[in-house]
């Protein structure tokens, strides 16, 4: 038992848990709705579109989060000019705009003297650094992020299996998909000075889409989503305790295992239960 209490003991290590189980809530809640609608490489870009402006608070001494605020509009205007004043499909403005936000937050770090340290930091967080006054801001975003997925299910849930049905039903779909992207950014936003703006895509993608594997319902999938979340905060930061490892990697990385440990055993079971041939005549006969 000691094995697993004695990472959090200190002061730090308990407020990195805190901060990464909110992150986990947040991100595996958002993250239920981008696997449902297929929107995983949009998720990957806007997280990298974020880089910027927290790129340029730092080298200029204002609010990430603001600086991450506007990236994000930015990023999302600029997908929505080239689809729709272009031929090009939305992947291709997705792709466009992943690589040069990226690239530019880079080019902006750059010109720091810290650049390496600085680039680390936005890459990959500093979940060992998370402090009361980020865990408090984390917390009231993370409400709202909540809060919102759930007055706004049925619009989105409607929107992730058919737009054309939700605009029939009066469901706003435009609406619905502008709310989504506002979930999305406010999960990164809120997430990224705990695991880092790269990292943050684990646990929006590796605990929904294991949780697809064990869920036949939509409520279902966001309660495993949660759980599979803060189980990955935890074991993450016990093991980058014991091993010695970077405490948000580890944390996604136990994310993407479990997904594949489910894979292996879900698919097993339904191996284990399939008729073999000998079951499969005498039902024949």
């Amino acid at each position: 038992m000691d094995w697993w209490i004695e990472p959090f003991l200190l002061g730090f290590q308990q407020r990195a848990l805190i901060g990464g189980l909110i992150a986990a809530v947040m991100c595996s809640v958002v993250g239920v709705w981008l696997v449902l609608r297929g929107m995983s490489f949009f998720g990957d870009a806007f997280v990298h579109g974020v880089l910027p402006g927290i790129a340029a608070a730092v080298i200029f001494g204002f609010n990430p989060y603001v600086g991450a605020a506007i990236a994000a509009v930015a990023m999302v205007g600029g997908i929505e000019l080239i689809h729709r004043q272009t031929a090009l499909k939305e992947d291709t403005a997705i792709g466009l705009l992943f690589v040069g936000m990226m690239a530019l937050g880079v080019t902006i770090i750059s010109s720091s003297n810290s650049y390496t340290g600085s680039l680390t930091s936005i890459l990959f967080g500093d979940i060992f650094g998370v402090t009361d006054d980020i865990i408090i801001t984390m917390a009231v975003m993370g409400a709202v992020v909540v809060a919102a997925a759930v007055l706004l299910f049925r619009p989105l849930l409607a929107l992730s299996f058919s737009p054309t049905k939700a605009q029939s039903l009066g469901m706003r779909p435009r609406f619905a998909h502008a709310a989504l992207l506002v979930l999305i950014a406010t999960a990164v936003i809120a997430s990224f000075q705990a695991v880092g703006t790269l990292l943050v895509f684990g646990l929006l993608v590796g605990p929904p889409a294991a949780a697809s594997l064990v869920s036949r319902t939509v409520p279902r999938m966001f309660g495993w989503s949660v759980l599979i979340g803060a189980a990955s905060v935890w074991v993450g930061l016990v093991l980058s305790y014991h091993l010695g490892t970077a405490g948000a990697a580890t944390i996604a990385l136990v994310a993407v295992a479990i997904f594949f440990g489910l894979l292996a055993a879900t698919r097993g079971i339904a191996h284990l239960r399939r008729p073999g041939p000998a079951e499969v005549r005498a039902v024949s006969a």
